[in-house]
């Protein structure tokens, strides 16, 4: 199946989180990004998810990285989101752990993520 549409989530690689922690701060953007796309561009996240909800899941080196794309994304009406952890558990309250992008059309994110590395 050819995916049109997808939500990509942009980690970062300078943060050493356990795979459960990194896990769960994932699941943390997906969510925000897939309520607010649904709220504010219910066309694009009806045809995201009658596709299938393709998520993709990419790399930068450090937190910098993700104002730019952030701003690129609002830019092109993209719902973004940068999910701040609690300090609970492995890193301090307010450390920025992931930047959610979409979902949006491919021809889209992609001007924004494409070249990003897959994690």
């Amino acid at each position: 199946m050819d995916f049109e549409y997808k939500l990509v989530v942009v980690t970062r690689e300078d943060l050493s989180l356990s795979l459960g922690k990194l896990a769960a701060q994932v699941a943390h953007a997906a969510v925000a990004c897939t309520l607010l796309t649904k709220k504010i561009n219910p066309k694009w996240f009806n045809k995201w998810q009658n596709e299938g909800a393709k998520k993709v899941i990419v790399a930068v080196e450090s937190l910098d990285d993700f104002f730019s794309l952030k701003e690129r994304a609002e830019r092109l009406g993209i719902v973004s989101n940068i999910i701040e952890d609690a300090g609970h558990t492995e890193i301090p309250q307010g450390t920025k752990t992931v930047l959610g992008l979409g979902p949006a059309p491919n021809n889209l994110i992609d001007q924004i993520t494409g070249d990003l590395p897959l994690l």
